[in-house]
């Protein structure tokens, strides 16, 4: 598994569609990627892994991005 994931990699890691996966970004179910370059977005595989296991929110179940 990559280290970081553009957005359409993360978006196959959840087995979503990219725009599916961008709309969860937006909507702040999911972490916005990191600028790694200017204008070069990418996500850190090892959270998307957490989030997917169930281990990305806090007590209450929230996600603090």
């Amino acid at each position: 598994m990559p280290l970081m994931a553009s957005d359409t990699t993360a978006a196959r890691l959840f087995d979503l569609t990219t725009p599916q996966f961008l709309k969860l970004v937006e909507d702040r179910h999911l972490p916005p990627g990191r600028e790694i370059a200017p204008g070069v977005l990418r996500w850190d595989t090892e959270d998307l892994r957490r989030i997917f296991n169930g281990q990305g929110g806090d007590s209450e179940g929230g996600i603090d991005w």
